[in-house]
């Protein structure tokens, strides 16, 4: 195996990865909170941390990677104030907490195949562990890290020094603009409830040693990660919006049950924004995967931008880079289409399966290098134009593919358009130009009765079957 080298969270650096158990990986990841549609910022970090599983299993490891539901307990701030945002959901759309939590998972997992984001090991719901929870939060009750209020158990920072490390925490500036009528009870502003006792209209509560409730948010991630992948395991991802709260209480909860750090490594990406705002509900700028395709974009187009940024940095999204990427996919797909197809040969001369090797290393160190897929990608371009026989270069090609997961032996669809679809399209072009809408929107129409849909994008109209 090459050497892996990762950007640590909890040291920030980048440092050789060492797992714990020789040829085996344990990965946790943050999940989504399923009270309303995934968009495509969220969908950007599971393709990252899908690319990591990938390469690492492309590598010869063993993983096991285990993805987090939350369906209960985690409120409209990260932190303890707000509704739960499932009973939110639930509100908004008249439907029991039950139903949204089935509704939202099901487009989560459509989202993450039509991105071919591989299904995680073991996909666990919060609401399926409230046992696993509840006996957590009875170890670090009986290690002396706990304190009721009249809200509820309540997690006692002041009995970890380390708790304001990892985010590089300025706990007097928090003190000075806490709020402390959430909790007045609370010996810290930042201590942080481990189960919510005082809402006895909840609609999703379970009896407790402490009282019927529900758990906080941050207690899921420790319980579920901890359950499937050991007290102490390799990898730990998430978004940077996680480590000022939801990973610093995690850390501080693994502290108050084993005494330790529960995760070697913690991973996390940047933001995929729109315009310079991160992409949220709250923002009211997310779009959906599912929107990208309404529009005439394959979805695999984004996973295709998302490999050009780098997970640390984040990405600045744009309609023009999309179909800049969906060209280039298209291109690499044509490539490889044509490589398949020439005839194959059974040997390769020592020059050529010396460059063959070469390219392989290439692309495997930057891998190795915290993840650079901008670099591994503009190899695959390489490997694409040399002058390798053909039917090595498109095995090459497919076996990298492997770790890109860009379904680079898709044949495009060829879609038959009447002539008359065509003329009737750039009519109404025409028409939008000369700023005639209303003959533009008569022009789609017509163009819709025949069964076809007309979708703009920055390259021009599109035109798919409806």
């Amino acid at each position: 195996m090459s050497e892996l080298y990762l950007t640590n969270t909890l040291t920030r650096k980048k440092e050789k990865f060492e797992p714990i158990e020789k040829g085996k990986v344990g990965i946790y990841s943050c999940g989504p909170t399923v009270y309303w549609n995934q968009h495509i910022g969220h969908m950007y970090a599971y393709t990252q941390w899908d690319t990591l599983v990938r390469f690492l299993r492309f590598s010869g490891y063993e993983v096991k990677w285990v993805m987090n539901i939350t369906d209960v307990g985690h409120l409209t701030s990260d932190e303890d104030t707000g509704e739960d945002k499932m009973e939110k959901g639930a509100k908004r759309e008249k439907l029991t907490v039950w139903k949204i939590a089935d509704k939202y998972i099901a487009q989560f997992k459509e989202s993450m195949k039509l991105l071919n984001i591989k299904n995680p090991d073991v996909l666990c719901r919060a609401t399926e562990h409230i046992p696993d929870q509840i006996n957590l939060i009875k170890k670090i009750e009986e290690r002396g890290f706990t304190y009721k209020t009249k809200v509820g158990l309540v997690f006692d920072t002041s009995k970890f020094p380390g708790y304001p490390d990892f985010a590089k925490l300025n706990l007097k500036e928090q003190e000075a603009g806490s709020r402390v009528e959430v909790d007045p009870e609370k010996k810290n502003p930042w201590d942080f409830l481990l189960w919510v006792t005082n809402q006895p209209n909840h609609l999703m509560q379970w009896d407790s040693p402490w009282g019927r409730g529900f758990p906080g948010w941050h207690i899921e991630c420790t319980a579920m990660s901890t359950k499937y992948l050991g007290e102490k395991f390799d990898i730990h991802t998430g978004g940077i919006d996680h480590i000022p709260v939801h990973h610093t209480n995690e850390i501080a909860q693994g502290y108050g049950a084993f005494g330790r750090q529960t995760a070697n490594y913690w991973l996390h990406n940047g933001f995929l924004n729109l315009k310079g705002e991160k992409i949220s509900k709250s923002a009211g700028n997310f779009l959906l995967v599912t929107d990208l395709i309404k529009k005439g974009y394959d979805p695999l187009a984004l996973r295709y931008l998302s490999l050009t940024s780098h997970y640390r940095s984040g990405l600045d999204f744009t309609w023009e880079a999309l179909a800049s990427s969906q060209k280039a996919l298209r291109n690499l797909r044509q490539i490889v289409g044509g490589l398949k197809k020439q005839e194959r040969r059974n040997t390769l001369s020592l020059e050529k399966e010396e460059k063959r090797q070469k390219f392989l290393d290439a692309f495997t160190e930057a891998l190795d290098d915290d993840l650079n897929t901008a670099k591994a990608l503009a190899l695959v371009w390489e490997i694409a134009k040399s002058n390798l026989p053909a039917s090595d270069k498109y095995d090459l090609l497919m076996h990298l593919d492997e770790v890109l997961g860009l379904q680079l032996n898709k044949e495009e669809e060829v879609l038959e358009i009447p002539e008359e679809v065509i003329n009737l399209a750039e009519k109404r072009q025409e028409a939008r130009k000369e700023g005639n809408y209303v003959e533009a929107d008569n022009l789609r129409s017509q163009i819709e009765k025949m069964g076809f849909t007309l979708s703009d994008t920055p390259e021009g109209f599109k035109i798919t079957k409806k």
